[in-house]
């Protein structure tokens, strides 16, 4: 009895998606506009305009846009603009995960400095800061880059949706298979040519 010919199952292939960075993890991770006064209050840094950043940024990309109108279709001012704020946003969601990272070295080597029975917390020589107080300092100076990026990735995000007409999402791209190589994929095609 001959045996039916049956073809080789293929799988259905899985691909999966790099996420990029939303505006809402950049809200989670860099401070809001209270937060960030509170810091320049406390270290007496500059007090940012964060409304005037976001509005700068807003125009700023609204002019863009109305400047390449007619040299752009609508997809193509879609893709672009796409890209741009995703620049915007995934610059502010890093800056944000770097101070979260400064604060908690600040809080880590303040609670570190507390303890009295360690000698190397102590206060620095005379004229120079403790390390802690310098840690402190730069999660302040962190904090407020952050935020300043966060205004500016939350106009860049509202001329989106003012331009475009629709709310601004990251592009979700493939991550490439590592153990998936070109020649892995050619051999599978020419041997496929036997069945």
């Amino acid at each position: 009895m001959a045996k039916p010919t049956s073809s080789p199952r293929q799988s259905p292939r899985v691909v999966q998606l790099r996420k990029g960075a939303t505006i809402e993890m950049a809200r989670l991770t860099c401070p809001d506009a209270s937060q960030a006064l509170k810091i320049a209050e406390s270290f007496g840094t500059a007090v940012i305009d964060s409304d005037g950043i976001r509005d700068l940024h807003e125009r700023l990309i609204i002019e863009t846009a109305d400047a390449l109108a007619d040299g752009l279709g609508d997809k193509a001012m879609q893709i672009h603009l796409q890209r741009i704020v995703g620049a915007y946003v995934g610059s502010a969601h890093g800056a944000g995960q770097f101070y979260s990272r400064a604060v908690t070295e600040a809080r880590d080597a303040t609670a570190k400095a507390a303890n009295d029975a360690r000698d190397e917390d102590l206060d620095g020589p005379v004229g120079y800061d403790s390390a802690a107080q310098r840690k402190r300092e730069f999660a302040a100076d962190m904090g407020i880059q952050a935020h300043s990026l966060r205004m500016a990735a939350e106009g860049a995000v509202a001329a989106y949706a003012q331009v475009i007409g629709e709310t601004w999402k990251p592009f979700d791209r493939p991550v490439e298979q590592p153990g998936t190589s070109l020649s892995r994929k050619a051999a599978e095609a020419q041997i496929s040519a036997f069945d």
